[in-house]
């Protein structure tokens, strides 16, 4: 069997939630089936090459700043990327795991599947809302990107979903049959977590992934600042790339965070990066845009407690194991956890972390297979 994962982002050259589960499915999955990675070519990324496995092929380059355009994805990079999608054609596939976004290349991927087929699964994170969509694209575009997402959607053989919470939203939004779709998201890698414990330094808060605008890194800040008036020896740092980069460091300046806020920069090795997180007392996580949370589940596993806003889209299965507070109550909690001799206590239901180890992903897979004839 020949299984092609095809998105416009790879991890690590792109980091992010979703990036970061298809890799993890792609290694397992590579252990017993011939797979393919198609992708947008990031810098540092060879055109095609092999690694773990996995031969990775690339349609076409990018940027970082040519990816996002005024703080979102842009929509011409999103337009040539689904025209690049057309050279499927020239590869023979049985299944096809496809990025649902930018969903502009799904017609192309679904007429592929039609004609050879090829069975197509798509990989769901998020389910946009019409006012969402006008407020990511504007009135006007944001009416058509909703009305075309809602179109295409209902494409696949079967649907992979990161939570019970988005598997709610495609079936009513999105119209899709429960029976082709499945709530499974192998993101803990519980064999480098178990490397990766770290002694704690100090009163620390944390937060890493894509620095982008649905962040709240203006909030995030916003809080750190009303902690260290409490606790001067506070400390604060955040990890990674986006292009809100510059913004933030901006901010730390306009609001005298500069001995308080440290940024920097993504840190590809897992093992490396689970080791700097876990040298932190708590994560803080202020965004208003999640779909399951991987930062969230990651830092539980680690044994640093996580803060969200009441707020926060995190999904029910994650949210359940961190601390929740008002907006306006979370300062006040960051000092309790933060004085306490103890901070993992914080932490809630840490048996839920079990649904989400890396080592489930084969089986499952083999019994998706077989329930869309493949086996």
């Amino acid at each position: 069997m020949k299984i092609a994962f095809w998105t416009d982002a790879a991890f690590p050259w792109h980091m992010g939630g979703l990036e970061a589960v298809e890799r993890t499915e792609a290694e397992e999955l590579a252990k017993k089936y011939d797979v393919d990675f198609v992708s947008i070519r990031w810098p540092g990324m060879q055109s095609d090459f092999v690694d773990k496995g996995i031969r990775y092929h690339t349609i076409m380059r990018t940027t970082k700043e040519k990816f996002y355009r005024h703080g979102r994805r842009s929509i011409r990079t999103s337009i040539w990327y689904a025209m690049n999608s057309l050279k499927i054609f020239f590869h023979k596939y049985d299944v096809i795991e496809a990025n649902m976004f930018p969903i502009l290349q799904l017609p192309i991927l679904k007429l592929y599947c039609k004609l050879t087929g090829c069975k197509l699964i798509l990989d769901v994170v998020e389910v946009w809302s019409k006012d969402y969509w006008k407020d990511y694209l504007g009135d006007f575009m944001g009416r058509i990107g909703y009305r075309y997402a809602t179109y295409f959607i209902d494409s696949a053989d079967a649907y992979i979903t990161n939570s019970s919470e988005t598997a709610e939203k495609l079936h009513t939004a999105g119209n899709v049959d429960w029976k082709r779709i499945n709530v499974f998201a192998p993101i803990l890698d519980d064999k480098t977590i178990a490397k990766a414990k770290s002694r704690k330094e100090g009163m620390r808060i944390i937060f890493w992934g894509r620095l982008i605008k649905e962040k709240r890194f203006d909030k995030w800040l916003a809080v750190v600042k009303e902690v260290h008036k409490k606790m001067p020896l506070v400390r604060a740092v955040l990890i990674g790339e986006g292009p809100e980069r510059d913004n933030i460091i901006r901010m730390i300046k306009s609001m005298g965070l500069q001995k308080v806020v440290s940024v920097r920069p993504g840190i590809d090795d897992r093992l490396e990066l689970y080791k700097e997180v876990s040298k932190s007392a708590v994560c803080l996580h202020m965004s208003e845009r999640e779909g399951l949370g991987l930062v969230a589940l990651e830092s539980i596993a680690l044994g640093v407690p996580v803060v969200l806003p009441s707020y926060s889209p995190i999904a029910d299965e994650v949210k359940g194991m961190c601390v929740v507070e008002d907006e306006k109550e979370v300062a006040g909690k960051l000092i309790e956890i933060l004085k306490s001799k103890r901070p993992d206590t914080y932490i809630k239901r840490r048996e839920t972390l079990l649904q989400f180890e890396v080592s489930r992903t084969l089986p499952f897979y083999e019994s998706l297979f077989r329930k869309l004839g493949l086996r």
